[in-house]
């Protein structure tokens, strides 16, 4: 079938933009909402384009959360945004006419050049912004102080030439991201959020299509781990971060680690041999894999949106989610300079989690 199958002469109330399975997740959240609302009917209007990145796993999830999309009445597009040097052109070329004619824009990640980029050819006056994670947080902070837009973890470093180069289009999208007369901005997060932009509609995302569709869990009586990409990212040195992972698995009993989906094949491996944990690659967000269960009473995380999103996802279960904070030490050289008090806000701002100060490497 084709990718495009099904969109021939839509005309979309809604366009909504994934790059990640937990954006797409967030869209399907905030649609439900509505629906329950009566603000739109159920998967009326809806065009969710998947701007597809290149690497297996997110690929694997994204489709899996296409299917779900589609079970719920929604159009999805899937694009091979990434798929060689003359793929931006023809996919933007090929979404100028829905973005033209769309009354309102879902984004999940506004700090993509690639939706700063959609966003520069949209008339739409009502703009959504669905949770990507922590970087949400970073987002309304830098949009409520008039900052340019900047991933919290390149924060603090020089731009390269690539960011000059990109600049005007991302001050243009700044620009459209601010509320104004003519223009609506929701952002519709499960973060914590300090400070509302001014003429921003915040929107709480509590996970009721999750909750609602899949569950309640068997729950085990060990515990899991969950990964995290820091040390992908360059925030976390690996070596640091596989002692954590050692020490906090031994103390708490856990059997099963969750890759993140970024996490690399060779920190994978070593994680296995070392830790002897179970290395699980979910087909699915974290959120719906430990709805669906089995899961752990226990689940260990370190700093991300998991600490966050997990709890609401499990309401009403015995599960017990465990936050271990980040010791400065194992930072990189090349971190952020805010990598540390970012991360401690992420841990410090959770609700419903226990706390676990920083393991202390054997």
């Amino acid at each position: 079938m084709s990718p495009h199958a099904g969109t021939a002469g839509l005309t979309p109330h809604t366009l909504a933009f994934v790059e990640s399975p937990v954006q797409l997740l967030n869209v399907l959240e905030w649609a439900h909402l509505r629906a329950l609302r009566a603000e739109e009917a159920p998967g009326g209007g809806l065009t969710l384009v998947v701007l597809s990145p290149t690497d297996p796993m997110t690929r694997g999830q994204l489709r899996r959360m296409a299917d779900l999309a589609r079970d719920e009445g929604h159009t999805v597009r899937w694009e091979e945004a990434r798929g060689g040097p003359a793929a931006p052109f023809q996919t933007i070329g090929g979404l100028t006419r829905l973005l033209r004619k769309a009354d309102r824009i879902v984004m999940g990640d506004p700090f993509s050049r690639y939706v700063q980029l959609l966003l520069t050819i949209t008339r739409a006056r009502d703009l959504v912004v669905v949770d990507d994670g922590t970087a949400t947080m970073e987002f309304v902070a830098q949009l409520a102080s008039g900052e340019r837009l900047v991933r919290w973890h390149r924060k603090g470093g020089r731009p390269g030439p690539r960011d000059l180069i990109f600049a005007p289009v991302s001050s243009s999208a700044r620009r459209r991201l601010t509320p104004s007369p003519r223009r609506k901005v929701e952002i519709f997060s499960s973060m914590p959020i300090e400070e509302t932009p001014e003429g921003v509609t915040i929107t709480a995302n509590e996970f009721a299509w999750t909750r609602a569709t899949f569950g309640p869990p068997r729950i085990t009586k060990g515990a899991d781990m969950v990964g995290t990409s820091l040390v992908e990212t360059g925030v976390v040195d690996a070596d640091r971060y596989v002692e954590a992972v050692t020490a906090l698995a031994k103390t708490h009993g856990a059997t099963r680690y969750f890759a993140h989906r970024r996490e690399s094949t060779e920190k994978l491996h070593r994680l296995a041999v070392e830790t002897g944990l179970e290395i699980v690659r979910p087909d699915l967000p974290l959120e719906l894999i430990a709805r669906r269960g089995p899961i752990g009473r226990t689940i260990l995380s370190f700093p991300s949106t998991v600490v966050h999103t997990l709890p609401l996802a499990l309401v009403g279960t015995e599960v017990r989610v465990a936050v271990c904070d980040i010791d400065p030490a194992w930072l990189t050289e090349n971190a952020s300079p805010r990598a540390q008090g970012f991360l401690s806000g992420v841990t410090g701002t959770a609700k419903d989690v226990h706390r676990l100060s920083a393991v202390t490497a054997a």
